[in-house]
């Protein structure tokens, strides 16, 4: 049986022009995951728990899968429905977020530093901030105008972030135990410097969205 000229005539467009992979399922995906190591970086500052930073070190192995992942789709790809720097970096600082939360749980032990108040309230607001980006990529299919405001969600809680740090750092260089005050520093600076990728990644959104208008 021999196919139909309109049958043959789609298999050669197929192959010649093939069909953009599903980009904004890929990021959402992404997303949720990233979500998932936020909330175990706020279970991890409540408890204290070593089998939660264990987690959390699960978490980065597989987000880079994730990104490995994501990357080679891109590269592979004849078209995409969305700038593609864009999609990079939304790929990238989307690990980066979830590379900064292992770095915390990495240096906590290293350090013998152990969660306290601010640590805590920056792990919420972060978790906050990517419980807004994963609604705002998931609208990108079907609603991209409202991701807008989820974009702006997830940066606000970069500022409370950024607010509590500055707070931290006052609340914690005083007294004369440096060595307590620089290590627990640097741990506060990883948390910030979570937030900080995902005020990236919201800025990358609302770039989409402008650009998807």
């Amino acid at each position: 049986m021999t196919d139909k000229p309109d049958s043959l005539i789609r298999r050669l467009f197929d192959r010649v022009f093939p069909k953009a992979p599903d980009f904004f399922s890929l990021l959402s995906e992404q997303c949720v995951q990233v979500g998932h190591t936020a909330n175990l970086l706020v279970e991890f500052m409540e408890t204290d728990d070593p089998r939660v930073g264990e987690q959390i070190r699960a978490d980065e192995h597989q987000a880079d899968t994730i990104k490995v992942r994501n990357i080679h789709i891109l590269n592979e790809a004849f078209s995409t429905p969305i700038d593609r720097e864009d999609i990079y970096r939304s790929i990238t600082d989307l690990d980066e977020i979830v590379n900064y939360c292992k770095s915390t749980v990495n240096e906590m032990a290293a350090l013998g530093v152990t969660p306290d108040a601010h640590l805590h309230e920056m792990a919420v607001q972060l978790r906050e901030g990517v419980g807004a980006l994963i609604n705002g990529y998931s609208k990108l299919a079907s609603n991209p105008a409202a991701a807008a405001h989820d974009a702006d969600l997830a940066r606000k809680s970069e500022r409370k972030v950024e607010k509590i740090y500055r707070k931290a750092l006052a609340d914690l260089f005083q007294g004369e135990d440096y060595i307590s005050m620089f290590k627990r520093r640097e741990i506060y600076r990883h948390v910030a410097n979570a937030a900080d990728r995902m005020a990236h990644c919201a800025n990358t959104l609302h770039d989409i969205v402008v650009k998807m208008a």
